[in-house]
């Protein structure tokens, strides 16, 4: 992460969603100017103390959160946004280290947002990212933020798509996000990004069949890893039969032809590859359109998502509203009515 010896804020306290039980420390209450200021400048500190005030979940850190998105919005939207996802083993984190170390070779500051799993029952997450990317993280034109998945679906936290923003207005030109596995809502990292890259492990059959049919239909790239000394046969033939697999769906809007190819995040093999075939595919939907397009979906689909649960919790709101949920959740414990009733009971009581 990029050192900065200008004068900093206090550190900021850690949203309560990571951590439930770390008492949260106290810090200076600066403007939304300030942390925007920073940001433009591409103090990573400021950044990463912002991105704090985005996850937060205190209502005054709400506001001048979005004061700070709306401040970065102009100055964002530069960069390629690359999704990854794979089934877990697959080595992600090793993965991108390689991989981001290769763009910041070739002169690109590279920004990886990498989405912990929460815990159920304590909503803590470990948010380890960082040391799993020990060496990438040590690089000035890196910044690596761990976040908390918390209840969201898909393994992409709720604010991912803000933090993108202040990344961009950040000047970071390439934005990773890594989601915790692959998983039947992973519809969300395909719906922040530009291009959505598939780890796969070496060895197809019964993979193949575990591996859901709408991941691999997203999927841009289909990358299988660990393509090395005696996994190299078993990974070539893991990639033609995903190869063949690609074949069997619809051509993509964007008229990019989905490929499979084998990779080594331990040796770099297969990397310079993958980062060509980005390169045309920026160039393919920059040159008919699809890339603005893309994007401008993306705005409203995100639009469309953050619309409907303002709808619902403002609807559910109401004392007495939670009052009838409470009495009928009980009668769905004690069994005297199912959840669909209860929801027909809900409504045609409201």
């Amino acid at each position: 992460m990029a050192k900065n010896t200008s004068s900093k804020p206090e550190p900021d306290h850690l949203p309560a969603s990571i951590n439930p039980r770390l008492r949260q420390r106290q810090r200076r209450d600066y403007p939304a100017s300030y942390y925007l200021t920073g940001i433009l400048a591409g103090d990573s500190v400021l950044l990463s103390q912002a991105i704090t005030l985005v996850e937060s979940t205190r209502l005054a850190d709400q506001r001048k959160a979005r004061e700070i998105v709306e401040g970065c919005l102009p100055h964002s939207g530069a960069s390629f946004r690359l999704g990854i996802t794979g089934v877990p083993g697959v080595g992600k984190s090793t993965f991108i280290e390689t991989f981001g170390l290769a763009l910041v070779e070739a002169g690109k500051k590279v920004a990886v947002l990498a989405v912990d799993p929460s815990s159920q029952l304590t909503h803590g997450s470990i948010l380890g990212d960082k040391t799993r990317m020990a060496q990438l993280s040590l690089h000035a034109d890196v910044f690596i933020r761990p976040s908390p998945a918390g209840e969201s679906l898909g393994g992409v936290a709720a604010k991912t798509r803000e933090l993108i923003l202040l990344c961009e207005a950040a000047g970071y030109d390439f934005i990773i996000v890594e989601t915790v596995g692959v998983g039947q809502s992973e519809v969300a990292v395909y719906k922040l990004t530009d291009f959505f890259l598939l780890l796969l492990l070496p060895g197809a059959g019964d993979e193949l069949q575990g591996i859901k049919r709408g991941v691999v239909e997203m999927a841009d790239l289909i990358a299988v890893n660990k393509a090395d000394d005696d996994r190299r046969i078993p990974a070539q033939q893991a990639r033609a039969a995903y190869q063949r697999a690609l074949h069997l769906f619809p051509p993509k809007t964007s008229n990019w032809i989905a490929k499979a190819q084998t990779c080594s995040a331990i040796t770099g093999a297969g990397i310079p590859a993958i980062i060509e075939e980005l390169k045309d595919f920026q160039t393919l939907t920059h040159d008919n359109g699809f890339f603005l397009h893309n994007r401008q979906e993306q705005a409203i689909h995100w639009f469309q998502q953050q619309l409907r649960q303002r709808i619902l919790d403002q609807f559910l709101k109401p004392a007495d509203h939670q009052e009838r949920l409470r009495k009928l959740e009980a009668a769905i414990r004690a069994e005297e009515l199912s959840p669909q009733a209860a929801v027909e009971a809900f409504f045609n009581n409201s």
